[in-house]
């Protein structure tokens, strides 16, 4: 199965209707995915056959009359990574709690993957990973600052106290697919920096672009479905995602006594209320019994964490 990321920031008037028109095509066209459509634009994953996929950029590059056309971030699953197809309208394709500002008006300067390296590899350059925390511990570049942020929202303030300290540094931004540094680099223009870059197609473009032997990507990189991460290769990478948290899990995090599949594991045991844990034990009990009657599709996806 084919799963294609992509976004646009652009001017949409009527999202609304846009919202209702892809949920019928996409039903239509037998996609899964989440789409979501906002005045500033549009942000979604789809997997599906490549030809049905394929055929709803196309459609969007008609109906939005885009001068370019619109490009995705290609992977495989070897099954279907979200449950259904959703597109819900939004007041931002990504949430930094910051609708005021406008990527599609001004926003840093793009880098090809095969260019980011020479860009990264030179001390007077700031790398910036916009990522959460928990993505960040699954792969990053080298030397990369970590935000420490748990949601994309929390983005700005980290940004504010960098743009004291370091407001004259060039900054290098990436993230998973791009949108999230197109966002943030807005977002740094406007505080004050002058020489901005951002990784153009993000993570999964460089992996695709970029000959093993050159690539600087250490670890995985976590994606918002069932496959959790994939590898250098754009496989299935090889964590799992706890029900409780919703954390990433290494095969270290599995093996410890802390980790109780579907209930908490070592990154949350602490944290987990009684009541919960309770309700989290009994779904898991009725888990066991349903893959006991061979219905295996029962607990199978594991809910994903907002981009």
């Amino acid at each position: 199965m084919k799963v294609a990321a992509f976004y646009r920031f652009m001017d949409i008037e009527d999202p609304d209707v846009l919202r209702a028109e892809l949920q019928a095509l996409c039903e239509r066209e037998q996609l899964l995915g989440t789409i979501l459509v906002a005045g500033e634009g549009i942000n979604g994953t789809l997997a599906g056959s490549a030809d049905a996929v394929q055929r709803i950029f196309d459609w969007l590059g008609q109906r939005l009359s885009l001068e370019e056309a619109l490009q995705g971030r290609w992977t495989e699953a070897s099954e279907a990574p979200f449950r259904r197809i959703r597109v819900r309208e939004k007041n931002e394709i990504v949430t930094l709690g910051r609708p005021d500002v406008l990527p599609q008006r001004r926003t840093g300067q793009h880098v090809h993957p095969r260019d980011w390296n020479r860009l990264i590899d030179d001390p007077e350059t700031v790398v910036v990973d916009t990522r959460n925390h928990y993505e960040v511990e699954v792969g990053s570049f080298p030397r990369a600052v970590d935000p420490g942020t748990d949601s994309f929202r929390q983005f700005p303030e980290f940004a504010r106290r960098l743009a004291e300290a370091e407001k004259d540094r060039r900054i290098a931004m990436f993230c998973t697919g791009g949108i999230r540094c197109e966002k943030a680099s807005a977002l740094m223009l406007e505080l004050g920096f002058s020489n901005v870059y951002q990784l153009q197609g993000g993570i999964l473009n460089y992996l695709e672009q970029v000959d093993v032997g050159d690539n600087r990507w250490t670890g995985e990189c976590f994606v918002f479905d069932s496959r959790v991460a994939v590898d250098r290769d754009l496989a299935e990478g090889g964590y799992v995602q706890c029900h409780a948290c919703r954390r990433p899990l290494s095969s270290e995090d599995i093996a410890s006594p802390d980790y109780r599949e579907g209930v908490s594991c070592p990154r949350c045991i602490g944290e987990l209320e009684a009541e919960r844990a309770k309700r989290l034990e009994e779904r898991r009990r009725q888990v066991q019994l349903a893959r006991q009657r061979g219905d295996q599709h029962i607990g199978k996806r594991l809910p994903q964490k907002g981009r």
